[in-house]
Order: C-alpha cells, then structure tokens, then sequence
C-alpha cells in the first residue's frame, strides 16, 4: 500500500490521506471545492464548485501519473439533489467521452459547508 501527496493539491483537513493506491487501484478521497492555495471555498455556484472539486481529483490523481480518463468509478455528494442537472453539466463537459461508473446522493451537510464533494476510484495503467 502506497499513499500518494500532492502539494498543488488541497491539504486534508482530517487524518486521512488524499489517497493510497493498492490492488492495482487510486482510492482518492473525496474533495471539496476547496482553493489548495487558500484552502478556501471561493466558489459560490455549484457549477463552480464542481468544476473544482474535479480539478482538485485531477491533481490528486497526477501524484501517481493518473488524470480523469483513468476514473472508474465516482461517488457525487450533493447537499441539495436540487442541484443534480446543474452539477451533472459540468462534470459531463470535463469527463468529456470518458463515462465512469457513478453514484450520486444528497446529504445533509457537507465539510466546510461545501455545496459538492466528490471521490474516486481509479485503475493504474498497465
């Protein structure tokens, strides 16, 4: 088991790590929208906030050479399913063609009142 750092990504704000890579597979842990230069939430929209929780996975993700278009599976936390097509938009325009598996539930609060957290499953290459 191997746990992966980023430094341009956003540090955890618990005692977990960004991710471990084992068994061939990326877990990330989740992320929030968080600046990683503030390690503030400056989105206010949830397209905003999705697009950079995306970003964030991506950087996550580039600690062990891995980018989006290695996801296979995704888990969406919404605080408002009100929100759902509005975060649905973005998160099709930065997977592009790529379509991971994905699950998608509200909840009732999210850390740092974010209005999205997402987390991964990715499968390293060869």
């Amino acid at each position: 088991m191997q746990v992966l750092h980023h430094p341009d990504a956003p540090q955890a704000v618990g005692p977990y790590s960004q991710a471990i890579v084992t068994g061939g597979l990326v877990f990330c842990s989740g992320q929030t929208p968080l600046n990683p230069a503030t390690m503030r939430i400056e989105a206010t929209t949830i397209e905003e906030q999705t697009r950079q929780a995306l970003i964030n996975l991506d950087v996550v993700l580039s600690a062990s050479g891995l980018g989006l278009q290695d996801v296979v599976k995704t888990t969406v936390f919404l605080k408002n399913f009100a929100d759902f097509q509005r975060m649905n938009a973005v998160y099709a325009v930065v997977f592009g063609t790529h379509r991971p598996a994905r699950t998608t539930v509200e909840v009732s609060r999210l850390p740092l009142d974010a209005l999205v957290e997402i987390e991964c499953i990715a499968a390293l290459r060869g």
